[in-house]
């Protein structure tokens, strides 16, 4: 009879050990899930800021007051004064500080304004939005007519890296598009 009641004793540490070791299996993987969540949701945060800095190009590139204005540029228009990209031995960084800089605030974008200025783009989580502008070549423009391939008008081909990242973060979500201008041959 005494080793049935020592059996018993066995018996229930065992399960109360494998209860244990299920439980903590359970939270362990609860807290991991936890932080995958908060991962992707930072980065969905940092691809939106990248995305808004791509926009935030376009707008501000085609502000009209901004290009009648001599003491103003656009992005695209300082990024051609610089030398162009060359996409064979260079990349368009988000880190890359001799391009063209463009940033989008929690203030939104504003007619005939420069934003040169940094900032977060959204506070929570902190987020900061910027891009980098390129020039990268001129060529013919493609599916014009015979109009403008005769004319002295050429398309400006140009490189946009929208980027965003979020604080404590130890890497930059970046999207880029490209887009041509017309703009004279510059002969």
């Amino acid at each position: 009879m005494n080793n049935q009641r020592g059996l018993v004793m066995v018996f229930a540490l065992l399960v109360l050990m494998s209860l244990t070791i299920l439980g903590v299996a359970s939270v362990s993987s609860g807290i991991l899930q936890t932080k995958m969540a908060g991962s992707l949701e930072r980065k969905s945060s940092a691809f939106d800021a990248a995305e808004a800095a791509l926009a935030g190009v376009v707008y501000e590139s085609e502000d009209e007051v901004l290009l009648a204005d001599p003491l103003k540029s656009d992005p695209l228009s300082e990024a051609r004064q610089l030398n162009a990209l060359d996409l064979a031995n260079e990349e368009l960084s988000c880190f890359d500080n001799n391009r063209t800089d463009r940033f989008v605030t929690n203030d939104g974008m504003t007619r005939n304004k420069m934003h040169t200025t940094a900032g977060n783009f959204r506070t929570y989580p902190v987020t900061t939005s910027w891009s980098k502008s390129a020039f990268v070549r001129e060529e013919s423009c493609r599916g014009s007519s015979n109009v403008i391939g005769g004319s002295n008008i050429s398309c400006h081909v140009f490189m946009i890296r929208g980027c965003g990242k979020t604080a404590g973060s130890n890497y930059a979500v970046a999207n880029t598009m490209s887009a041509a201008v017309f703009a004279p041959a510059s002969n």
